[in-house]
């Protein structure tokens, strides 16, 4: 295995305006119950480069999940994930306390397709790097739906569930493209699906996307 990940970003994220733009034209602001110009003016503060985010604390997963299109089909959550607002940061990672932030130098680890999440999570922190949540992974792909592809797709093990006893949940939560087996449904094919993989277990086609920093912006 590689020792530290490298840089890997599929596709340049669209520009600060065209972004809010983005958001707004979905409908984000409403679910996050923001004014258009708040998202714009949290834009304003955007450095080039970062990707705009709004606090999962205002704009849960299972709200924005549906918005994700690729190739035309909308995206959604696996059945069995019916608990997938209570992902939360681990204790490693720090959100904002702004209802918007932004999230600087985003690779989709594609250098760490193969590992898993117990062996990624080390290494991506000993780098320097902090792990994407899923709610930053799903706001990456609301702005560039390209970088979710078959067979390199990620996950974002910035998010874990907390049981009541304190310990971690197995599942590591991940974003790819649904086969349009099983529940998901054949009209599902070619989808985009927020979904979960067993924390010690690997995937020849799921890397670990992560970010530089996090900072206020709204």
């Amino acid at each position: 295995m590689p020792t530290s990940p490298t840089a890997v970003l599929p596709a340049p994220l669209p520009p600060a305006a065209a972004q809010a733009e983005r958001l707004l034209a979905l409908g984000v602001h409403e679910i996050a119950g923001l004014t258009p110009r708040e998202v714009c003016d949290a834009a304003d503060r955007l450095a080039p480069g970062d990707l705009l985010v709004v606090h999962p604390d205002r704009a849960p997963v299972s709200a924005l999940a549906p918005l994700l299109r690729l190739e035309g089909r909308p995206g959604f959550v696996v059945a069995d994930m019916t608990d997938v607002d209570a992902f939360a940061p681990i204790g490693s990672v720090e959100l904002p306390a702004a209802p918007v932030y932004a999230v600087t130098d985003l690779r989709r680890g594609d250098d760490m397709l193969n590992w898993s999440p117990d062996e990624a999570l080390p290494a991506l922190t000993g780098a320097g790097r902090t792990p994407l949540t899923l709610g930053e992974g799903v706001h990456w792909l609301l702005q560039c739906p390209e970088v979710l592809a078959r067979n390199v797709c990620f996950m974002t093990i910035g998010s874990r569930l907390r049981k009541a006893d304190g310990r971690l949940d197995s599942r590591t939560p991940a974003l790819w493209i649904s086969n349009g087996t099983g529940r998901d449904g054949r009209e599902r094919r070619g989808a985009p699906k927020v979904g979960w993989c067993w924390a010690g277990n690997r995937h020849t086609w799921l890397g670990f996307a992560s970010a530089a920093s996090r900072s206020p912006v709204g």
